[in-house]
C-alpha cells in the first residue's frame, strides 16, 4: 500500500505549517515520516503553543484540498501520504487557548498599565530617579561615537537566507535581514529568524520592521554574534532516540 511504503526507512517530509488562530504564523517543518501524529502534535506544541490534546490537525494539497483529518494518535505521520510542498494546518480547540484572541500577533490587543506623570514622579526606586542619581561621566560632546560602519568587514559572508548559529545560546535560526538599522545603534546588525521562539519580536524594531516571521522568533544581533555554516533545525527529540 502507498501508505506503508511511505515509512521506509528514515524517509521525512517537508511541510508548510498553518495555525488556525495565528494568520502569521507558516514555517516549513521537517516531519520525520516515522513519527506519531502525537509526536507531530508534541513537535508543534513548542512551536505554537497549542497543548497537544487541544490540537486537531488537518492535510491539504498543494492546490489547497484537504486530504485527510490526522485523526488517530498512534498512526505513523507517513500512513497519511504526506509529501514535499503539502500544508500541515493546526486546529485549536482550546477557547481558552494562549493563542486566541489574536494578542499573540497583536500587541495592541493587550491591555496596557497606565500611570500618570505625577504619580510616576512620585514613586521611588524608578528608573528616572535612577538617572536623576548619575554623576555626568563625560562633558557633552565628548561621548564616545560608534562609527556607521561598524563591523561592516564582518558582514562580507553573512546573506540573507544563510543557515546560522547565534550567541548566546547556539540558537539556530535564517538570516532574513544585513545592513545598518536605522532605530538601533550605528553600525551593521544581522536580523535572524530563530527555528524556535527564542527570540524578542516577529521582525519589528522600535515601530521599524526590518523583517517577517512569527512572534517571538526575531532578533537583530551584531554580526559578531553570528556563525554562518550547515546548521539544520534541531530535533527535540533526537536525544531520545537509541
Amino acid at each position: 500500500m502507498a501508505s506503508q511504503l511511505q515509512i521506509q526507512g528514515d524517509e521525512s517530509v517537508l511541510l508548510r505549517v498553518t495555525h488556525s488562530n495565528m494568520k502569521s504564523f507558516s514555517p516549513e517543518i521537517r516531519f520525520s515520516l516515522q513519527m506519531t501524529v502525537e509526536a507531530v502534535k508534541e513537535k508543534l506544541w513548542k512551536k505554537c503553543g497549542t497543548s497537544v490534546n487541544s490540537m486537531s490537525l488537518e492535510l491539504y494539497d498543494e492546490t489547497g484540498a484537504k486530504i485527510s483529518v490526522l485523526s488517530d494518535n498512534a498512526r505513523p505521520l507517513g500512513f497519511y501520504s504526506p509529501l514535499d510542498g503539502y500544508r500541515l494546518h493546526v486546529i485549536d480547540l482550546d477557547p481558552s487557548s494562549v493563542t486566541s484572541g489574536g494578542w499573540l500577533e497583536d500587541t495592541s490587543l493587550v491591555e496596557k498599565y497606565t500611570i500618570s506623570e505625577e504619580a510616576y514622579g512620585k514613586l521611588g526606586g524608578t528608573f528616572r530617579k535612577f538617572k536623576e542619581k548619575l554623576p555626568l561621566k563625560q562633558p557633552p560632546g565628548q561621548e564616545s561615537k560608534i562609527s556607521d560602519n561598524y563591523m561592516e568587514d564582518l558582514c562580507a559572508n553573512i546573506k540573507m537566507g544563510d543557515r546560522c548559529e547565534v550567541e548566546p545560546g547556539e540558537r539556530r535560526g535564517t538570516v532574513k535581514f544585513v545592513g545598518r538599522a536605522e532605530t538601533l545603534a550605528p553600525g551593521f546588525w544581522v536580523g535572524v529568524q530563530f527555528d524556535e521562539p527564542a527570540g524578542k519580536h516577529d521582525g519589528m524594531v522600535k515601530g521599524k520592521r526590518y523583517f517577517d516571521c512569527p512572534p517571538l522568533h526575531g532578533a537583530m544581533v551584531r554580526p559578531d554574534k553570528v556563525k554562518i555554516g550547515d546548521y539544520p533545525e534541531k530535533d527535540p527529540f533526537e536525544d531520545e532516540e537509541i
